[in-house]
């Protein structure tokens, strides 16, 4: 029974609108990606992550001198409170990085006095210390837990060389830096997702940004968001112990097992960031281990199209291009975080703008009215 008039319940709310952005546009039904309006295929391999991070704030692509001071605001701010540093050395090394970033980014709260100013220009401050310190955050954890320390950022470098610099411990290569570069800019806003949709309902309480990012960080944690790529390359490590990829591919198909980094709740045809990253990680496969993980993704695309007939996401090759670039499975996760704060805090941002409440309605489907029983009379076993 519903209240009169009330529509029909849309399980996960698909296909629902729920708001109006400027932001960013998924087509998935012709497989296209704007970001502010520009395709993600004119972007990808053309701009620089700071670019797009200047985009989805701005509206617009920056002018060379406004680029290089926004660079450089955020490579200054990359540097984390010595507090949460100590902290990185004394929590248990098995607790997955996705955790503790979660646990950091909450705390950078702590050590911004800031942190309640909900006024634009406050926001948009505390969004640059996010996007800077969240790639140092995870450069941090895998530090740390290796007994190392910390390399400081090169400010005649950008987001994604520092962050390989800092997470490796020495400078890469200009075409790895130019790999992360790119891994960064296609992950960087995709609509409404379930992690940009959290920290849109977060800070639609007027919680601060950090809050709001703290809860997206949560969200994309989960296997049906972010936590795909680490399945992927989990996959393919189990394939490589068997040797055969047919053979497991039929056994998930015979199990009905979803075939991680497959398939896309918005896009109806390939997913254009997996396009792109399909032909890095062939580039970037140089050592035998890495061609052999490429070779079995192309494999498995091929028979996971002809027998299902669904497209790789943007999940599917990352694993391997993370994978070439020397990044442990556990972290592939908090890669994507360094890449999304950029839509989460230009989702923030637009949400304070014009903020209203984000609070939707349940269709109940229990029973009412139903009559009170008092404890001394409820029977044994419980009411029927």
């Amino acid at each position: 029974m519903t209240d009169k008039g009330e529509k029909t319940a849309v399980r996960g709310l698909e296909g629902v609108i729920a708001s109006e952005t400027r932001i960013g546009m998924v087509d998935g039904v012709n497989g296209k990606l704007y970001y502010a309006g520009y395709e993600i295929d004119e972007l990808a391999e053309q701009v620089s992550f700071e670019e797009v991070v200047f985009l989805l704030w701005h509206d617009r692509l920056p002018a060379e001198k406004e680029l290089l001071a926004f660079r450089d605001q955020l490579v200054r701010e990359m540097t984390l409170p010595p507090a949460l540093q100590d902290w990185f050395r004394r929590i248990p090394a098995d607790l997955h990085p996705m955790v503790v970033l979660r646990s950091a980014v909450s705390d950078l709260a702590l050590f911004d006095p800031e942190a309640a100013d909900n006024s634009a220009a406050a926001t948009q401050r505390k969004a640059i210390r996010l996007v800077a310190k969240i790639p140092t955050i995870i450069a941090g954890i895998h530090r740390m837990r290796q007994g190392l320390d910390l390399p400081a950022p090169d400010l005649s470098q950008g987001i994604a060389f520092n962050f390989l610099r800092m997470f490796l411990g020495s400078d890469p290569s200009p075409y790895d830096a130019e790999t992360m570069d790119l891994v960064l800019v296609l992950h960087a806003d995709h609509g409404f997702n379930a992690s940009t949709f959290s920290a849109r309902v977060t800070a639609s309480t007027l919680a601060d940004i950090y809050g709001a990012v703290t809860s997206a960080i949560a969200t994309l944690q989960g296997p049906l968001h972010g936590g795909a790529n680490q399945r992927v390359m989990e996959m393919l490590t189990e394939i490589g112990d068997s040797g055969d990829v047919a053979d497991y591919i039929d056994g998930l198909l015979a199990q009905g097992k979803r075939i991680m980094g497959f398939g896309h709740r918005v896009y109806k045809v390939q997913d254009p960031r997996a396009r792109h990253l399909r032909k890095r990680a062939g580039q970037v496969c140089r050592e035998d281990e890495g061609c052999t993980y490429f070779k079995m993704s192309e494999t498995i695309e091929e028979k996971t199209l002809q027998e299902k007939g669904i497209y790789p996401n943007v999940d599917f090759y990352s694993a391997t291009v993370q994978h070439a670039l020397g990044i442990p499975v556990a972290y592939y996760t908090t890669v994507f975080a360094v890449s999304r704060i950029a839509g989460w805090s230009a989702h923030v941002m637009e949400q304070l703008a014009d903020n209203r409440l984000i609070r939707p309605r349940a269709q109940f489907t229990g029973k009412y009215p139903r009559k009170f029983t008092p404890r001394s009379q409820r029977p044994e076993g419980g009411e029927k």
